[in-house]
C-alpha cells in the first residue's frame, strides 16, 4: 500500500536537524512521493532544490496569502521563472486567509488572482489555502473557470459539506490533513464533508509539520510524512472503506493531477 503526501513543506526550519530521517521514516511507512509547496519566493527556490536532491519529493512554486504581505518586488518574477523546472508540479500555495490578519484581503486577492493566471497559462495544477474565507474562494474561482480550465486542490480541508461540493462542481479535488481526524464537535461539519468527496476526487496530506493526526495529537509536537497513515485510516472508517481502496484512490488522484510517474 503505497501513499503519497501531497502537502509537506519539508524546507521548513522544524526539519532541519533531521531531514534525511524524516524523509527515511516516510519510505518505511509507505510514502514513496511527496509534494512540497513554497509559502514565499525565497521557499519556492528551496523546495526546488529539495526535489533536485530527493527523488520521491516534487515541488510546487507561489507565495501563501499570509506571505504576500511581506513580498518584495521581483518576488512574483523569481516564482514565475521557477516554472517550468522538471520538478515543479504544481503553483502555490496561494488562497485566502481570513483567520490570520498578515494581509489585507485585496492584497492577498491580487497574489490570488496572478497564482491562479500563471496556472492556467502553464497548464499547472493549482493548490488553494483556504481558512474562513470560503465565499471568497468560490467567487474568485468562479471568475477563473469562466475563462478556461482550471485543475487544482482545497488543501488541509477546512469547510462544510456545501463548500465541498461546490469546490468539486468547479472540477477541484479536496485534500485531507491531520483536522479530520480531531474529534472535537467543531470538526463534525469537516468529518461530514469527508463523507460526500467523491473518490475521484480526494487527496491526502499531512501538511507537516503541521496539523498533527490523532492519535498523535498532544504526543508530539512535529508532523511528518511518516504520520500520513492516521489520516487515511481516519477518513477509510468514516467513508465505510477499505483503507487499501481509499489509499489507492487518492495516490492514483495525486498521479493524475500532479502528472507524478
Amino acid at each position: 500500500m503505497l501513499l503519497i503526501d501531497t502537502h509537506v513543506h519539508l524546507d521548513a526550519e522544524q526539519f532541519d536537524a533531521d531531514r534525511e530521517e524524516v524523509l527515511a521514516r516516510a519510505r518505511q511507512s509507505g510514502v514513496e512521493q511527496m509534494v512540497c509547496p513554497a509559502l514565499f519566493a525565497a521557499s519556492s527556490r528551496a523546495v526546488v532544490r529539495l526535489a533536485e536532491a530527493y527523488e520521491a519529493v516534487y515541488a510546487a512554486v507561489g507565495i501563501q496569502p499570509n506571505s504576500a504581505g511581506e513580498a518584495a518586488a521581483g518576488d512574483l518574477d523569481r516564482v514565475e521563472a521557477l516554472i517550468g523546472h522538471r520538478r515543479v508540479v504544481a503553483v502555490g500555495e496561494t488562497g485566502l486567509d481570513r483567520y490570520w490578519d498578515f494581509t489585507p484581503i485585496e492584497v492577498q486577492r491580487e497574489y490570488f488572482d496572478w497564482h491562479l493566471r500563471l496556472a492556467q497559462e502553464h497548464n499547472l495544477p493549482v493548490i488553494i489555502h483556504c481558512r474562513e474565507a470560503e465565499s471568497d474562494v468560490l467567487s474568485m474561482l468562479r471568475e477563473v473557470t469562466d475563462r478556461g480550465p482550471l485543475a487544482g486542490v482545497i488543501h488541509a480541508f477546512s469547510g462544510d459539506e456545501t463548500f465541498a461540493k461546490a469546490c468539486i462542481e468547479l472540477g477541484l479535488h479536496v485534500g485531507f490533513a491531520g483536522q479530520v481526524t480531531y474529534r472535537n464537535r467543531k470538526f463534525e461539519s469537516l468529518r461530514q464533508a469527508a463523507t460526500v468527496v467523491p473518490d475521484v476526487r480526494i487527496l491526502l496530506e499531512t501538511d507537516s509539520p503541521y496539523l498533527v493526526p490523532h492519535p498523535l495529537r498532544g504526543k508530539q509536537k512535529r508532523n511528518e510524512p511518516a504520520h500520513l497513515i492516521h489520516t487515511a485510516r481516519c477518513l477509510a472508517a468514516l467513508r465505510g472503506q477499505p483503507l487499501e481502496d481509499l489509499v489507492g484512490h487518492a495516490s492514483a488522484n495525486a498521479r493524475r493531477l500532479f502528472r507524478l510517474p
